[in-house]
C-alpha cells in the first residue's frame, strides 16, 4: 500500500482512539504470535507422529536443535535491528516479522524431516527477532500520554504470555489424535496472527518519534496530530513535537553520540552507553537465568521427569502456562499506580523462594505424592509471578529508557541478550533436564537472588514520565537540558495531571 492510500485511510477513519486501538490490535496479536510460535513446539516435541514426520531421531540434541534452531536466528535477527531498525523504521521491522513467520510456518507445517524443520523454525525465529525487537518500542513511541505506556506495553506482554497457554492448550487438544494433523495444524496456526497483525499494519503509519528522527517533519505532524485527534496547530499537538525535537537536538550533540567505549564505559551527558547496557541486561533475567525459558520448551518433560504420567505431564503444561498467562493480565491497571521497581523487585523475591522450594523438592531422593505436588503447585505460582512481575516491566523498561535516535538500538539490544542467553538455555536445558537432574535449577535460585540487587541499584522508577522527560533521570550532574524536557510544564509541577493540563499559547511560546 502507498504512501499516499495510507494517508488517506489515516485522515478519513484511523484518527484519535481509533487508530491507537488498531495498533494496540496489531501488535497484541504479533507479540500472541511471539508467545504462540515459543510454546507451540514444546506440546508436540515428544509425540510419535512428530517424531515419525522428522525421522524418528535418535540423538539426544536432536529436539534441544528444532527449539533452539529458532531462538540463534531470533538472536541473529536482534543484532541487525541494531543496523537497520532506523532506516526500516519500527512499522517496517514488524511487517518484515510477521512475513517472516508466514513464510517459515509453512515450510515447518509440511516438514518431513529433520532439516526441513529445522530451516522452517530459523525463518520464523527471523520473524519473531524482528517483532520482539520492536513492538514494545513501536507502542511506547505512539502514546500520547506518559500514564498509557505503560498499561499498553504490558497488554502487548499480556498477549505473548497467552500466546504460549493457546498454544499448550491446542497442543494438548490435537495430540489426543495419532495423526499427521496432530501436530501440522497447531504448528500452521500460528500463520493466522501474523496474517491479521500485518494486514493491520499496512493501514497504519510509523511513529512520530521516527518520522522526526529521520527529518521527515510533515509525516511526523501528521501521525502526531491524528494520534491527538486535533489539528497540527493546536498547542498539546505543538507541545509534543517542540518536546521531542528538543530531545533529539541534545542527543545529537557531539557529547552525547553513542559509541561502542560508551558502552563500556560511559562519558555522555545522556548516560547513552549505561542505558543502553541496562536495556541489554534488564531482559536477561527474563526468559534465562530466572528460568521460565525451560519451563516454557520442556514444561511437558520437566512434570514427567518429576514422576508424572504423560496425560497429566501434557494437562499440567497446559495449566501452568495458563497460571503464567494470567499472571500477566493484572499488570496493566497496576504498573502505573505500583510502579516499574516496587513490582520487579517484590516478584523477584516470590520467584526466588518459589524456584527454592520447587528445586528442594525435586531433590529429595525418595519422592512422594506430597513432594510432587508441592513440587507443582510451587512452579506454578512461580510463573503466575514471574508474568506478573517480569514480562510487561522488562520489556517496557528497555526500550522507554534509551534515548530517541538510540530506541531501536535499546529495543534490539534487549532482545538480543534475551534470545543469546536464552539459545544457551534451550539448547543447553533441554540436555540438563535430562542429564543433570534437579541440579540444573541451582543455577535459576541463585540468580533469581541476583536480580533484585539489580533492580535496586541499577533501574530508576520511570513511571509517570514521558519519553522525552525520562532523559532527566540519567542526566550528568551539572548538566543543563532544555527547558522542554526539564519538567516545564508549569502547571504539571503546579500538581495537574496530564488529563487536566491545558497548554496555552503562553506555554507553547515558552517551549
Amino acid at each position: 500500500m502507498g504512501k499516499s492510500l495510507r494517508i488517506t485511510i489515516l485522515d478519513r477513519w484511523l484518527k484519535g482512539r481509533v487508530q491507537y486501538r488498531l495498533m494496540s490490535l496489531c501488535c497484541s496479536l504479533a507479540f500472541a504470535l511471539y508467545g504462540y510460535d515459543a510454546g507451540v513446539l514444546g506440546g508436540v516435541q515428544n509425540t510419535q507422529p512428530f517424531l515419525r514426520a522428522i525421522g524418528n531421531p535418535t540423538n539426544t540434541y536432536a529436539v534441544p536443535m528444532v527449539a533452539s534452531s529458532y531462538v540463534l536466528a531470533a538472536t541473529v535477527v536482534s543484532m541487525c535491528v541494531v543496523f537497520i531498525g532506523m532506516p526500516l523504521g519500527r512499522r517496517g521491522c514488524i511487517l518484515m516479522g510477521d512475513l517472516c513467520v508466514i513464510v517459515g510456518s509453512a515450510i515447518q507445517a509440511s516438514a518431513w524431516s529433520l532439516p526441513h524443520i529445522i530451516v522452517g523454525r530459523i525463518i520464523c525465529g527471523f520473524g519473531i527477532g524482528f517483532i520482539s525487537s520492536t513492538v514494545p518500542t513501536y507502542m511506547a513511541e505512539m502514546s500520547i500520554k506518559s500514564k498509557e505506556r505503560g498499561p499498553e506495553v504490558a497488554v502487548q506482554c499480556a498477549w505473548l504470555i497467552s500466546g504460549i497457554a493457546v498454544a499448550y492448550w491446542i497442543d494438548f487438544g490435537f495430540t489426543r489424535m495419532d495423526n499427521q494433523v496432530s501436530w501440522r495444524f497447531p504448528i500452521a496456526a500460528q500463520a493466522f496472527f501474523a496474517i491479521t497483525s500485518g494486514a493491520g499494519m499496512l493501514c497504519l503509519p510509523d511513529t512520530p518519534r521516527w518520522y522526526y528522527a529521520r527529518n521527515r517533519l510533515s509525516e511526523g505532524d501528521q501521525v502526531l496530530s491524528s494520534l491527538w485527534g486535533l489539528e497540527a496547530e493546536h498547542p498539546n499537538v505543538q507541545h509534543m513535537k517542540n518536546e521531542i525535537l528538543a530531545s533529539i537536538q541534545v542527543e545529537e550533540e557531539e557529547q552525547n553520540k553513542l559509541s561502542i567505549v560508551s558502552l563500556f564505559w560511559d562519558n555522555t551527558d545522556l548516560r547513552v552507553g549505561r542505558r543502553i547496557r541496562i536495556s541489554f541486561l534488564i531482559l536477561i533475567p527474563v526468559l534465562t537465568t530466572e528460568g521460565i525459558n525451560m519451563l516454557v520448551y520442556y514444561s511437558t518433560r520437566i512434570f514427567a521427569n518429576i514422576g508424572l504420567s504423560d496425560f497429566l505431564s501434557q494437562l499440567l503444561a497446559a495449566v501452568m502456562n495458563t497460571g503464567f498467562a494470567i499472571g500477566t493480565w493484572p499488570l496493566p491497571w497496576l504498573i502505573e499506580r505500583w510502579g516499574r521497581r516496587p513490582i520487579m523487585l517484590w516478584t523477584a523475591l516470590v520467584c526466588f523462594i518459589s524456584i527454592l522450594i520447587f528445586t528442594i523438592m525435586i531433590a529429595l531422593p525418595h519422592p512422594t505424592f506430597a513432594t510432587q505436588w508441592t513440587a507443582v503447585a510451587f512452579v506454578i505460582l512461580y510463573n503466575f509471578a514471574f508474568g506478573f512481575g517480569w514480562v510487561g516491566c522488562p520489556w517496557l523498561y528497555g526500550p522507554e529508557i534509551a534515548p530517541l535516535k538510540y530506541r531501536h538500538i535499546g529495543g534490539a539490544a534487549g532482545s538480543f541478550g534475551e534470545w543469546l542467553f536464552s539459545f544457551l538455555t534451550v539448547f543447553a536445558g533441554g540436555i540438563a533436564v535430562e542429564r543433570v537432574g534437579w541440579k540444573i535449577w541451582i543455577w535459576q535460585v541463585v540468580a533469581c537472588a541476583g536480580i533484585i540487587p539489580f533492580v535496586y541499584f541499577m533501574c530508576p522508577e520511570t513511571s509517570g514520565k514521558t519519553l522525552e522527560e525520562i532523559d532527566v533521570l540519567f542526566v550528568a550532574p551539572g548538566y543543563k537540558m532544555p527547558d522542554a524536557l526539564n519538567g516545564d510544564m508549569t502547571q504539571k509541577l503546579n500538581g495537574k495531571s496530564e488529563d487536566e493540563i491545558v497548554y496555552t499559547e503562553k506555554a507553547t511560546e515558552k517551549v
